[in-house]
Parts: C-alpha cells; sequence; structure tokens
C-alpha cells in the first residue's frame, strides 16, 4: 500500500493537523507518512500530548507507528483494525486531555464494539478546551449527528502537573446523521459552570459576575460557580464554561484560570466571545466548528454550517480531511455569518 505523505506545516500547522491525520489514517485506512510536525511552533516536533494522542489511535486503531517519541518531527503509521474495549492513557503532564480525545473519538466510532476510554491528563488548560466545554457543548453536537458518547469528569487536573481523570463510553457509528445548523432559532437560556480547585469561593464568583455583567441585557441567564475539593480535583487551578442554548443551537465559550491573570478579566473575556456568536446569529461557534468537520465529512448526506468566522484551524481541517476521504467543502458569506457546506462523495 502506498503511503500517504502529509506535510505537518500546512496551513495552521500546529498539534491538531497531526492528531487529526492520524485519526483520518485509522479511519479510512490509508497508510500514513506525516512530516515537518509542528514545524511552526516555537519547539517544533511532539510534545507529551501529541505523544499521547497519536499512540492512543494506533492502540484503538490496531496499527503499527513508527518514529513517535518527544521532539519528532516525522513518523509513520499503518492503520489496523480499529477494536472495542477497554483502553487507558496517561498523557503524564498537563497535557490536554480533550485534545487526546479530539483524535479519539473519530476513530472509537469505526470500532467493532463499545469503546471504553479512560484518560489522565489536564482537563482545564491553555489552548485547550476546558472538559465541561467537551461535556456540555461538543458532546450534544455529537448526540445530534447519532453519536453516543457518554462522559465521566472523575476529576480535574491543571497545569504543571495534570492528574485529571475523564471516563469514557463510545458507541459505534460508522455513519453519523448530517449535521443541519443554518438557523439557530429563539434564544432559550444562557448558563455556565465557574469553578476553582482549592482557591477561595469569591474567585469563581468574581468570573461569573463578570461574565454576567457582560451578557446582562439577555434573558434566562444563570451561571453557577463553585469550589472542587480533593476528591474533585488535583492541583489548584480554574475555568469558565458559558453556553447558550437556542431552539437548533448549542453555543459555547470558556477561559481557563491563569495565575496572575484578574478573575474578572477570565469572566469578561468568556462573555464576549459568546455575545460575539450571539449577535451575528452564529449556529455553531467557532471552536466546535473545526472539530465537527471530520465527522460531517462521514455523514450520510450534506451538513450545512452557519459560523461567525472562519478560522485558520478550520481551514487546515477542511483541506485535510480532502486529503483522505471523498468529500468537498465550500465556504459562502451570507451577511454576518458564513455557511461552510460539508458534501461526502
Amino acid at each position: 500500500m502506498s503511503w500517504l505523505a502529509i506535510d505537518g506545516s500546512f496551513g495552521e500547522g500546529g498539534g491538531q493537523l497531526s492528531r487529526y491525520a492520524m485519526a483520518l489514517a485509522a479511519i479510512s485506512g490509508r497508510s500514513l507518512y506525516l512530516r515537518n510536525i509542528r514545524a511552526r511552533r516555537a519547539k517544533p516536533g511532539l510534545m507529551a500530548q501529541h505523544l499521547t494522542a497519536l499512540r492512543a489511535v494506533a492502540a484503538v486503531g490496531g496499527g503499527a507507528l513508527e518514529g513517535a517519541e518527544i521532539g519528532a518531527t516525522e513518523i509513520y503509521f499503518r492503520p489496523g483494525r480499529i477494536r472495542g474495549g477497554e483502553y487507558h492513557f496517561d498523557v503524564g503532564t498537563a497535557g490536554s486531555v480533550v485534545l487526546v480525545l479530539q483524535a479519539l473519538l473519530p476513530v472509537a466510532l469505526h470500532a467493532d464494539g463499545s469503546v471504553h476510554l479512560s484518560i489522565t491528563g489536564g482537563t482545564d488548560v491553555r489552548m485547550a478546551p476546558p472538559v465541561d466545554y467537551l461535556r456540555l457543548v461538543f458532546l450534544p453536537w455529537l448526540a445530534r449527528m447519532g453519536v453516543q458518547v457518554s462522559i465521566e469528569s472523575i476529576r480535574h487536573g491543571y497545569y504543571p502537573k495534570g492528574g485529571g481523570l475523564v471516563r469514557l463510553q463510545v458507541e459505534p457509528c460508522g455513519s453519523p446523521r448530517p449535521l443541519l445548523a443554518e438557523v439557530p432559532g429563539a434564544l432559550q437560556r444562557i448558563s455556565g459552570v465557574s469553578h476553582v480547585a482549592h482557591l477561595p469561593l469569591h474567585i469563581p464568583e468574581r468570573m461569573a459576575a463578570a461574565a454576567s455583567a457582560v451578557l446582562a441585557d439577555f434573558d434566562a441567564l444563570q451561571i453557577e460557580f463553585r469550589v472542587l475539593g480533593d476528591s474533585e480535583a488535583f492541583g489548584t487551578g480554574g475555568a469558565i464554561v458559558l453556553t447558550a442554548e437556542t431552539e437548533n443551537s448549542v453555543l459555547g465559550a470558556a477561559t481557563v484560570a491563569e495565575r496572575g491573570v484578574p478573575a474578572e478579566r477570565l469572566g469578561e473575556d468568556a462573555g464576549h466571545s459568546l455575545r460575539a456568536e450571539l449577535e451575528v446569529g452564529a449556529v455553531i461557534d467557532i471552536h466546535a466548528c473545526d472539530q465537527l468537520l471530520i465527522y460531517a465529512a462521514q455523514a450520510q448526506g450534506t451538513s450545512r454550517l452557519a459560523v461567525r468566522k472562519v478560522s485558520e484551524h478550520t481551514r487546515t481541517v477542511m483541506w485535510l480531511v480532502e486529503q483522505f476521504l471523498p468529500v468537498r467543502f465550500s465556504v459562502e458569506p451570507r451577511q454576518d455569518l458564513y455557511l461552510i457546506e460539508v458534501d461526502p462523495g
């Protein structure tokens, strides 16, 4: 079988391209030669979370992975049979559990039985969606496509040690339903979760209050705030995740706590991000968009996604998916939005 060569420096050129290239190779059965991994980053090559994702795909995908080690800038992957069963993966650092799942979930849908995943690492870390965003925004979108994923967030984990634990059960679903997300419909409610671990209660309270102030002119607004104890979190950290539910949509926004960044700024940033989606009538937020395209590309029918912005991540994913699957993407400006159409061959 010939090798499909993918340039890891294309477009956004980050870890997402490497993770999705592995996932798409496993799904399509194409042998992958991936070079220039994370070439656009200050420290090129695989880091711990990328390495865990690639090894996890190889394990679930029953394939042979060569060259995968910390700092590697090229790998070879020959896919095999995708198998159900129980799997445990440990990032070993605060590397993002959610980013590992970005690679694993699309592959698990093609297994020959239920896939039970247990992943240890960072659940709420910078430059990655928090686990509550996965739970409250992304997985509900997959459910609309007929994809059954149950999640249990056992323990939160933060930079620098990680230690969080997430468990999921994924049921096979080789052909998701098309995603028809063109009109949001009326706003039903805005809610959110603001949390910290092993820090004073006033911090998540201030995050929630700042977000609420930004969104104060919207009705049905309620943001919870809480402090996690020893049994619920390892280490010190926090995050705020906001959701806006409409008749036909769920939009999300999130920020992760950082040392030295005021709680008010964290809440305001999340609030402004969600408000930007609502004001233009987006149906899918910019963060969910690039993650959903790999599923829409496998659906039995055309998907349409109305988004506020077509990010560089999204454009990179569209290019990458077209290298592996018989699918066509198109982007059409529509007033303040962009309509992405996904047409599987």
